[in-house]
């Protein structure tokens, strides 16, 4: 076997893939009995035929990721449907706001449309070089000078006090709710990249909601590692270093995970970084089934697949800075989806429908959000209690029973802040390269960060391919018979 990757998320299938279509011996190895890490699927377990995403539900980057664009999921079967409508934030006593595909349409309802045209249009003309700026490696020089420019005076706007250059409380809270996919203080310059990049391709290439859930994005990746001679193991927990000796290993883990499994063979620099590495706030997840649509106050919210139920912009960044603080939020921040209404299958035959929610809390939080996420949709949809037919929660403190790298909570991987998204783990030239002989990491923890995309998969394989098999040139990605190298 050439190359091991430990872990089965999307970063970790991207590596597989890549080396795979490299001609090189795969194997990759999953703690949990499913694959997938942040893209899966499960049926419900008392209703069968309502199936929920265990951990994305809406992929901003199945279509812009520069990784996704080139393996081309539309291609190999997947079912990516844009709905109309990106995302929607309620807010109290006054219409909600919404993010429409179409940018004209938002503006034209916002009481400011003018501000949200000027942050967002310019991007929105030129979102492939968005893409690649943020997602980029952070070691390259950007393609286009004056494209960085027009990020970096948004982003630099955004993620500081002058972000209130974005006229208009509507704007504002629309903003917000879409930079609070990360968790991080607001503002700040990681939330200020993330709603940047999210609001830009609502407004170009959409929200994406892979038809049959997350899972079907995995199961793309599994059958072309497997077209190219790939195996893969679950239910099989690494404690010490896999495969023969000499061969390389690609770690789709937290960084931490590196410290069991090596232990005292841990270059002593190394090892104390790691120990030092810091998590950030984590979510609480509850999995709701309803019996029926949501009953908004709003009519529009009902064909919003994403929801962001913070409020407003104030709200918002009070309950992101008493989670950082280690506190809980009297009104968290909470992100909600309804696949159903993008992907009709996901309701069952007696009219159930899964209603996906995160609850932002403080790291390791043993709190059941189900009551504090039912309060929070309660504001908005009187009567939504009614059509709760089950709730299914996940405490942030157990989060990494179904994804170990997701450490108190921490979704991100300890990620999601300026600093590791240049940098990664510790200060590397090649973050994704570790002190450790033939050892890489692939994780969110290394750039560009959280989020399903697969880049950092992307980026890894390309360094390992380069440093320990000399092969400079990475595969042909798309759909194809063989693994055909591109010049």
């Amino acid at each position: 076997m050439d190359v091991t990757v430990v872990g089965s998320g999307p970063n970790g299938l991207t590596a597989a893939v890549i080396c795979a279509r490299a001609g090189l011996k795969v194997q990759v190895v999953e703690a949990q009995p499913t694959f997938g890490g942040g893209a899966r699927t499960a049926a419900d377990p008392e209703f069968s035929g309502v199936e929920h995403d265990i951990c994305s539900a809406v992929h901003p980057l199945a279509l812009a990721s520069p990784f996704f664009a080139k393996f081309d999921l539309p291609a190999r079967g997947v079912r990516l449907a844009v709905p109309e409508i990106a995302y929607g934030n309620p807010l109290q006593g006054r219409p909600a706001v919404i993010a429409y595909h179409d940018l004209e349409r938002t503006c034209a309802e916002l009481t400011d449309g003018a501000s949200w045209r000027r942050l967002l249009h310019p991007l929105v003309e030129d979102w492939r070089e968005v893409v690649d700026l943020l997602l980029g490696d952070k070691r390259s020089v950007p393609g286009s000078l004056p494209s960085a420019l027009r990020l970096g005076v948004r982003m630099l706007a955004q993620g500081t006090p002058a972000w209130g250059s974005l006229a208009g409380r509507d704007a504002r809270a629309l903003f917000s709710g879409v930079a609070a996919h990360v968790l991080s203080p607001m503002p700040s310059l990681t939330s200020s990249a993330a709603g940047l990049m999210l609001a830009t391709l609502a407004h170009s290439v959409g929200w994406p909601i892979p038809v049959g859930g997350s899972q079907a994005i995995t199961d793309a990746l599994i059958a072309d590692l497997r077209a190219h001679g790939g195996e893969l193991t679950a239910g099989v927990e690494i404690t010490s270093p896999p495969g023969p000796p000499g061969s390389v290993v690609v770690y789709d883990t937290a960084p931490t995970a590196l410290l069991g499994i090596y232990g005292d063979a841990l270059p002593g620099r190394y090892a104390k970084a790691l120990r030092r590495y810091h998590f950030g706030p984590g979510v609480a997840k509850v999995d709701f089934v309803l019996s029926e649509d949501i009953p908004w106050s709003d009519a529009r919210l009902g064909q919003a697949p994403t929801l962001h139920l913070g409020g407003s912009r104030e709200q918002m960044a009070h309950a992101e800075a008493e989670i950082a603080a280690g506190r809980h939020a009297q009104w968290p921040m909470v992100l909600a989806a309804l696949p159903h209404l993008a992907d009709a299958k996901r309701i069952d035959a007696a009219g159930r429908r899964p209603f996906w929610t995160y609850a932002h809390v403080p790291s390791g939080s043993t709190l059941d959000a189900t009551e504090a996420v039912t309060g929070v949709v309660e504001k908005f949809a009187p009567g939504f209690r009614d059509i709760v037919v089950a709730a299914r929660a996940v405490p942030a403190a157990r989060m990494a029973d179904h994804n170990a790298n997701y450490v108190g909570g921490d979704i991100g991987v300890g990620g999601n802040n300026a600093w590791r998204a240049l940098a990664g783990p510790t200060p590397r030239l090649d973050p994704w390269h570790t002190p450790i002989p033939k050892a890489y990491l692939c994780s969110a923890a290394t750039p560009p960060g959280g989020g399903v995309h697969g880049m950092a998969g992307y980026y890894a394989a390309r360094s390992l391919l380069r440093r320990e098999f000399g092969i400079a040139a990475l595969p042909f990605l798309g759909p194809d018979s063989g693994p055909k190298l591109t010049a």
